[in-house]
């Protein structure tokens, strides 16, 4: 598998010098630029899977190379700032950050953002299709409705996410971190047990026997998986 390209955006060399040896540790490839308008033809040039850029540089600012990045790509950008005020935050996300990281930071929580926005989109990836249809459930995307032998079913949006979720990867495992960063965002910290709780709540809905899964099957230590076709026939 190629490894992923990440573009180091700041202007200070002691954070890109030790950002650059450290992911290259982790195996991504790695590529720095000092300012907005060299980052900018990276970008064009080097096409980068994902990018952390610093809000504070010279000349063009982080804001404004974000800006001008989305107009022309929709690669993952995690922002980084001495700033820790929400509104900073805000603003990030809305002029198209996907993710927003305040310094001090520790180089493990930065990896940890990293691993989840490019799994994510895996996830995204894989999970287009419009419509599944496993045993007697079927999830239309387009229409946002799922039905159980023909009967539309009542969920809630949490639990219509964790069912879309699960039924876009039949037969595999998806973890507890993956289940929470797709349905409820890499930032929430809230207690994990809530994953249970939703979980329970999905096969009161599309279980026969709730107790006893057919379709949502619990992978203990690990996660979650929902049943592959060919396991119901």
């Amino acid at each position: 598998m190629t490894a992923k390209k990440i573009l180091v955006i700041d202007d200070e060399r002691l954070i890109t010098e030790s950002l650059e040896y450290s992911l290259k540790q982790e195996g991504f490839q790695v590529t720095v630029a000092h300012d907005g308008y060299r980052a900018l033809e990276v970008v064009r040039a080097e096409a980068p899977d994902l990018i952390v850029l610093d809000i504070m540089l010279p000349g063009m600012d982080g804001w404004e190379t974000c800006r001008r990045l989305r107009q022309e790509s929709t690669v993952p950008i995690i922002m980084l700032t001495a700033r820790g005020q929400e509104i900073d935050r805000v603003l990030g996300l809305e002029i198209g950050a996907d993710d927003y990281l305040a310094k001090p930071f520790s180089f493990r929580e930065l990896l940890a953002r990293i691993r989840a926005v490019f799994r994510r989109m895996a996830f995204e990836e894989s999970s287009k299709t419009t419509q599944f249809e496993i045993g007697d459930l079927r999830l239309d995307v387009a229409a946002h409705k799922v039905y159980k032998k023909g009967q539309e079913l009542t969920l809630t949006q949490k639990e219509y996410d964790l069912l879309r979720t699960l039924m876009s990867h039949p037969g595999r495992v998806v973890t507890r971190a993956e289940l929470l960063d797709q349905v409820w965002g890499v930032e929430w910290l809230g207690d994990t047990r809530t994953l249970d709780v939703h979980i329970r709540w999905v096969r009161e809905k599309v279980e026969e026997h709730p107790s006893q899964p057919r379709y949502v099957q619990t992978v203990r230590g690990v996660g979650y998986r929902f049943a592959a076709p060919e396991e119901l026939a």
